[in-house]
């Protein structure tokens, strides 16, 4: 790694397709980064549950064939990338399963490219063969960008020098978050609650999430009832559905835990209110962009403590201020966890300020931007701060 380079390079981001949460990282790319910037995806996602990224004008969006097939994606536009002498700069999604990505990033060094993969990398530690596979593939591109520090720290396990393992966080649309929390006011988050909980004056432990068993959404019930018994009663606010849903309203009368199902919202300003007239914010399975939704508007996020089974955004809650974790599977310690923020009715303004506060330091769209550019500029990696503020 070198010094800051400043001249303008030309980027190819190639993606299999560009999900529409992914718009304000993005966007902000195109139209506040320094260098020039064109997007390699599919236009339409290999979910037909997510919603694709609607490029506005203005930016340059080059569709390119995906397909998902047999647990891998068939991207043979990725090698055009590699081979136009269009970009200084090729930034993958370095899946090392996918066939098309390893000709990709050694097509591009070979015609004098900087490569970069951009993804989770590494989840959990791998062993033997795989392990050696994906460590490999990791040694092949200049530089790597994970969102995540457990990702870096595996990665750093394997050899590779910490400068060339760039954490660059994650994020959603934090501007139109902060708008959306600005516009919110305690009255209209009181009636709100009772609109919806019938009372205002119980203390809730939200959960948005689809309604399936990975969720472990039965824990939550049964640390409630476990709070019950403990004489802390407390409402559930659940917002999602899936097919769990009638097992779960079953468990929670079972449990005698008064728990509102609110269904699915896809409207994210509904969605801040009912995240902000709650305590908590409970992901009992893994937590991903939740966590992001959660913490934009305040509210603490409480998960599980296996780092082998999460997802990066975890590690946006710091025990104590922006939430709790607790011992994976065990109900008795998730309630523990959530019992400690929902001591009173409201949430604490200081939590709230903590909360915020982590957004805007680190998991928000300009400071990605920061953490990219710093790649593509050669800059070694700058993250140590933020591992210094979690520990």
């Amino acid at each position: 790694m070198g010094t800051t380079e400043t001249k303008a390079r030309r980027v190819a981001i190639a993606y299999h397709c560009f999900a529409h949460y992914r718009a304000a990282v993005l966007e902000e790319l195109a139209f506040k980064g320094r260098h020039r910037y064109t997007f390699i995806a599919s236009r339409k996602t290999l979910e037909a549950s997510i919603k694709a990224w609607d490029p506005p004008p203005g930016i340059d969006f080059r569709h390119t064939y995906a397909k998902f097939t047999h647990g891998v994606v068939v991207q043979p536009g990725i090698i055009l990338a590699a081979l136009s002498p269009r970009y200084d700069v090729l930034v993958m999604h370095g899946v090392v399963w996918w066939p098309f990505t390893w000709p990709a990033v050694i097509l591009a060094r070979l015609t004098g490219k900087r490569v970069y993969y951009w993804g989770h990398g590494w989840t959990a530690p791998e062993r033997g063969l795989r392990g050696a596979i994906r460590a490999l593939y990791n040694r092949l591109p200049h530089g790597l960008m994970f969102y995540g520090h457990y990702a870096k720290i595996i990665e750093m396990m394997h050899g590779t020098p910490p400068e060339r393992v760039h954490v660059i966080y994650n994020s959603l649309d934090y501007p139109a978050q902060k708008a959306a929390r600005d516009a919110v006011t305690h009255d209209m988050l009181a009636q709100m609650r009772r609109e919806v909980m019938g009372t205002d004056v119980r203390p809730i432990a939200a959960c948005v999430s689809r309604l399936i068993h990975v969720r472990r959404l039965d824990l939550l019930i049964d640390a409630a009832a476990s709070l019950k018994a403990q004489g802390r009663e407390i409402d559930l606010l659940l917002v999602g559905d899936g097919p769990e849903r009638a097992a779960l309203e079953a468990h929670a009368k079972a449990r005698g835990v008064r728990a509102v199902f609110y269904g699915a919202c896809y409207d994210e300003a509904v969605i801040a209110k009912l995240v902000m007239m709650s305590n908590v914010m409970v992901a009992p399975g893994k937590v991903g962009l939740t966590a992001m939704t959660s913490l934009a508007c305040g509210i603490p996020v409480v998960t599980h403590d296996n780092e082998a089974n999460q997802m990066p955004e975890w590690e946006a809650v710091i025990p104590g201020k922006t939430g709790s974790l607790f011992a994976d599977g065990d109900a008795e310690d998730l309630a523990r966890a959530i019992g400690r923020w929902t001591a009173t009715p409201w949430p604490d303004p200081s939590v709230r300020r903590d909360c915020i506060e982590i957004i805007e330091r680190f998991w928000n769209p300009a400071n990605q931007r920061r953490c990219i550019e710093r790649a593509i500029d050669g800059l070694g990696a700058d993250d140590l701060f933020f591992m210094k503020e979690r520990a």
